[in-house]
């Protein structure tokens, strides 16, 4: 009896395991961070109602959830010619493509059901429309054409906006401030990740690279262009009069680290290189933000 037990737990907790993994919960952590930091951005100086934003935070993450999980449904087959990938849920059988698509509806659901109560229209509705382009555009297009790196920035951008629109429910140049800083952040960042895992990526025919050519000096200055434009960028909210003068000095220093890290790729052009670039990204946006909301408060 205590072995027949033995083998009922194991699975479950490989099938708990795998709903996890399923989620992508680090990266959609991050989605969830950027829209967080529009809405504290948005209020009005500490009146930041907390229990509305980490309502609107789980909302928020259900329907990043929804779209990383059909991402992994559309990309099953080619998950399996790369290593980075062969050992998620789908590829590996933890989870079925049913199990699969009926987490992703249930985590849909539950998301436009929150953001409806919590948020606002114009809030819900570009959270849609991120998913909608995620999901069924940017996610096919990887193997088409490198055109999927621009296409697949518009909703890696959106959080922030959304944040914004979850307490105004209005356009505005501020939220299209937060929205370009976090656009042109991708490019650098998504092209360093390409280049490191460019052998992996052509396996599976990903074209992410910005050349045909692949890895080398046009790709990287393609990337240096992108990161250059972060500099100005940096300085907008102080412009707008979204946060203070620290703060801009704060994106301004992070921004020519950031370039210097491109202009060492262009120089090198090694995976290397590459790596430190993309490490360099994950610290940027972060950094910059939280300087942003540090000294608004």
């Amino acid at each position: 009896m205590q072995v027949q037990n033995l083998h009922i737990d194991i699975p479950l907790a490989s099938k708990l395991q795998a709903y996890f993994k399923l989620t992508k919960f680090r990266l959609t952590t991050t989605v969830a961070f950027s829209s967080g930091i529009g809405y504290v951005l948005a209020a009005e100086r500490s009146q930041v109602d907390w229990t509305r934003l980490f309502l609107f935070l789980i909302g928020g993450f259900c329907i990043t959830v929804s779209a990383n999980i059909v991402n992994q449904i559309i990309e099953r087959e080619s998950d399996k010619l790369m290593k980075r990938t062969l050992v998620r849920p789908l590829p590996t059988g933890l989870i079925s493509l049913t199990e699969a698509i009926i987490a992703s509806t249930v985590f849909l659901l539950i998301g436009i059901c929150i953001l409806y109560v919590y948020s606002t229209i114009n809030a819900l509705i570009l959270s849609l429309v991120s998913f909608i382009i995620y999901s069924f555009i940017y996610t096919p297009l990887k193997t088409k054409s490198a055109i999927a790196v621009f296409i697949g920035a518009f909703p890696g951008a959106f959080p922030p906006m959304i944040g914004w629109l979850a307490i105004t429910n209005q356009y505005g140049w501020e939220p299209g401030v937060l929205f370009a800083i976090q656009f042109f952040w991708q490019f650098p960042h998504f092209w360093a990740i390409a280049w490191v895992l460019d052998d992996e990526y052509k396996k599976a025919g990903i074209k992410l690279m910005p050349t045909k050519e692949g890895r080398g000096k046009i790709a990287a200055t393609i990337i240096m262009t992108y990161t250059l434009c972060l500099i100005p960028l940096g300085f907008l909210p102080l412009l707008f009069h979204m946060t203070g003068i620290v703060s801009a000095y704060i994106a301004l220093g992070c921004g020519l680290l950031f370039f210097l890290q491109t202009f060492y790729l262009w120089k090198e052009c090694t995976t290397k290189a590459a790596l430190m670039l993309m490490f360099g990204s994950f610290l940027y946006l972060p950094i910059v933000q939280i300087a942003f909301v540090l000294d608004k408060i």
